[in-house]
C-alpha cells in the first residue's frame, strides 16, 4: 500500500464571518491510499484557529502517517490521538480504499433511495442587513430549522433579528438554534439567556468560552434555554476526560464535529457517553470539502438522529468538488443520478 498527501485551499464564494474573523479561504489536506489498482481518499479537515491539532508540526504528522501506513488504521489512530482531523482523514481513506467505489463509504437508503437528512440552515455572522437577508433566504428555501450565529454584532441588533423571525414564524413553524461561540462573559451569560428565552429558542451553543467548566455547569442548570457544548469538546482526547466533562457540566446537548473529535471512532465515544447521561446530540460538518462532507453525511444517516443535523456547508466554495450532494427544502440529499466529477489521481497525485 502506498500513501501520499496533498494540501488544498478551498476558496469561499464570498468572505464568511466566523467567531475567528472573516475567512476567504480554508486550508485542508487529503490523504490518498493506493493498493494495486484501487485508490482511496480521506480529508483531514483542519480548521486553523479552532482545531486542537492546529500545531506547527501538523503537516509533519500527516507525512509521518503516510510513511507508516503499514502500522494499520488502529495503531495509527492511537498514535495520533492529539490529531483528530488526521485520525478522521485516515478512517475515511481506509474506508474509501476498501469500498466498491471511493465515495461510497456507507451504502444506505440515503445513497440509494433518495432518503434525505434534515439539516439546519446556517446564518453567517455579519451586519444586521446581511444576516436578515440570509434568514429570509433560508426561510424561503424551505428550512424548518435555522442556526443563527450571535455575539458578533450589537446584542440589541441580534435581538431584533430574532424578533423578525418570530413575527413571521412561530416556534412550531421554525426552530431557531443560536450559537454564541463563547461570546458571552460568565457574569452576563444568564442575564442574556433570560432575554433570549422570550423567542422560544431550541438551544444555544457554547454561551461562554470553553474551559470554564464550573460556570458552564451552573449555566446548564439555570439557563431557561437548552445549552449545547461545542468548543468545550475540542481537545478532550481521552475517555475518562470526556466522561468527567459530561458528568460535571450536564449540558442538554453536545455538538459533534468528527473532524475535531477523532472521526467516527471519537464521535461514537462521545455519543455513548451522552446517552449514558441522557444528553442529546447532533452531528455537524466543519467547513470540509464535499469529500469530507460526504463521509460525514453517509455515516450520520445511519445514526438515526431525530434532530436536524449541521451538514449544509457544501455550497460555500468556488473550487469544491462536484458531487451528488444537494440541499433542497431544508434537507440534504444524495442524488445518485449524479456522478462525482473528480479524478483523484489527476487532482491529488500530479
Amino acid at each position: 500500500m502506498k500513501a501520499t498527501y496533498h494540501r488544498y485551499f478551498l476558496k469561499f464564494k464570498q468572505p464568511s464571518g466566523t467567531s475567528r474573523g472573516v475567512m476567504t479561504e480554508k486550508e485542508t489536506y487529503f490523504i490518498i491510499l493506493q493498493q494495486d489498482s484501487k485508490i482511496g481518499v480521506g480529508e483531514c479537515g483542519l480548521l486553523r484557529g479552532l482545531s486542537a491539532d492546529d500545531r506547527p508540526d501538523y503537516e509533519q504528522k500527516i507525512r509521518w502517517a503516510c510513511e507508516n501506513i503499514p502500522l494499520g488504521l488502529n495503531e495509527l489512530w492511537l498514535q495520533l490521538i492529539e490529531y483528530p482531523s488526521i485520525q478522521f482523514g485516515l478512517e475515511m481513506a481506509f474506508m474509501s480504499l476498501n469500498s466498491t467505489q471511493p465515495f461510497s463509504l456507507f451504502p444506505s437508503d440515503f445513497t440509494s433511495k433518495n432518503q434525505p437528512i434534515d439539516i439546519n440552515g446556517l446564518i453567517w455572522m455579519g451586519d444586521a442587513v446581511f444576516m436578515r437577508d440570509q434568514i429570509d433566504e433560508k426561510l424561503a428555501n424551505g428550512f424548518k430549522c435555522v442556526k443563527l450565529k450571535i455575539g458578533a454584532i450589537d446584542f440589541d441588533k441580534e435581538i431584533k433579528l430574532l424578533e423578525h423571525i418570530r413575527k413571521l414564524f412561530s416556534a412550531q413553524q421554525i426552530e431557531i438554534r443560536v450559537d454564541a461561540n463563547g461570546a458571552f462573559s460568565p457574569e452576563q451569560a444568564l442575564e442574556k439567556l433570560n432575554i433570549l428565552s422570550q423567542f422560544n429558542l431550541h438551544s444555544i451553543e457554547q454561551p461562554i468560552a470553553a474551559g470554564n467548566v464550573e460556570v458552564m455547569s451552573i449555566i446548564c442548570q439555570e439557563s431557561p434555554i437548552a445549552v449545547a457544548l461545542d468548543e468545550e469538546l475540542i481537545g478532550v482526547f481521552h475517555h475518562y476526560a470526556k466522561d468527567f466533562l459530561l458528568e460535571i457540566v450536564r449540558p442538554q446537548y453536545i455538538i459533534l464535529k468528527p473532524s475535531f473529535i477523532g472521526g467516527y471512532k471519537g464521535t461514537h465515544e462521545w455519543i455513548s457517553l451522552a446517552e449514558k447521561y441522557n444528553i442529546g446530540w447532533w452531528i455537524t460538518s466543519a467547513l470540509e470539502s464535499n469529500i469530507g462532507l460526504n463521509a460525514i453525511a453517509q455515516w450520520t444517516y445511519l445514526q438515526n438522529s431525530p434532530l436536524p443535523q449541521g451538514l449544509g456547508t457544501g455550497g460555500l466554495y468556488t473550487n469544491n468538488f462536484e458531487s451528488p450532494l444537494e440541499v433542497r427544502d431544508g434537507k440534504l440529499f444524495y442524488n445518485n443520478q449524479k456522478d462525482w466529477d473528480i479524478d483523484i489521481k489527476n487532482t491529488f497525485l500530479k
